[in-house]
């Protein structure tokens, strides 16, 4: 799994992984090599060869608030990726939290799911919520970080119930919710969320989780917990 301290390759300042195995003739490398297309140019060759792919492709959302448009066509799909140096690419060259507009969303989710409740993907399930009040800029950007990170690196055994993750930014408190597929798989949803207060250091019954339908029949009241860890 991918962290904030440590990560599994180490890059060079131009960007290009540290080889630590600088043999370029075994016959690993050579049957790699054989079976590339060799009329692809060499470059596209090189840097395909130093890349880390990851499980899924994910897909980055950013939603400004308009109020002239509706929910749906506030949402703007920025770009997919699926592999590590790309996500990194794209984090850099983006804003971070702490610095897009306040009543904006970013949300991360598995490509082909859109980040709303009536998604298929996300019609019968529910989030791991974490309400953060009004915390510094650095660390709501480092939680968010760490979440995105925690989800591209499949750091789950039930990997396959995560849809994504939001974080709204408001006024008064800003929160960050995981996304699961299946509000009534227990045995999943409890793992996903010991898990996430695990890796991100969470004290206890910081973490709730909501039901889609619970949210969608109360819009902007508080909705009733389901799990706490």
């Amino acid at each position: 799994m991918l962290t904030t301290q440590q990560t599994e390759f180490k890059m060079m300042d131009n960007g290009t992984e540290t080889l630590t195995d600088s043999r370029s003739s075994s016959s690993a490398d050579l049957k790699t090599l054989s079976e590339m297309d060799l009329r692809k140019p060499l470059t596209e060759i090189v840097d395909l060869r130093l890349k880390h792919p990851l499980e899924n492709t994910w897909t980055l959302w950013y939603l400004e608030n308009d109020r002239s448009k509706n929910w749906e066509d506030m949402q703007n799909e920025i770009t997919s990726f699926d592999m590590v140096e790309d996500f990194w690419s794209l984090y850099n060259h983006i804003k971070p939290p702490s610095e897009i507009r306040v009543g904006s969303d970013y949300s991360l989710f598995k490509k082909g799911i859109q980040p709303m409740w009536e998604d298929d993907a996300n019609k019968f399930g529910g989030r791991w919520v974490i309400n953060m009040g009004r915390g510094s800029k650095v660390e709501l950007d480092k939680l968010w970080l760490d979440v995105l990170l925690i989800l591209i690196g499949e750091a789950f055994d039930h990997t396959e119930e995560v849809c994504g993750a939001v974080i709204n930014l408001r006024g008064k408190s800003n929160k960050i919710s995981i996304w699961t597929a299946n509000g009534h798989n227990e045995l999943a949803v409890m793992e996903i969320g010991l898990k996430l207060r695990d890796l991100l250091v969470l004290p206890p019954h910081q973490l709730q989780y909501q039901l889609h339908k619970d949210s969608m029949s109360k819009p902007g009241s508080v909705v009733k917990a389901v799990y706490c860890v």
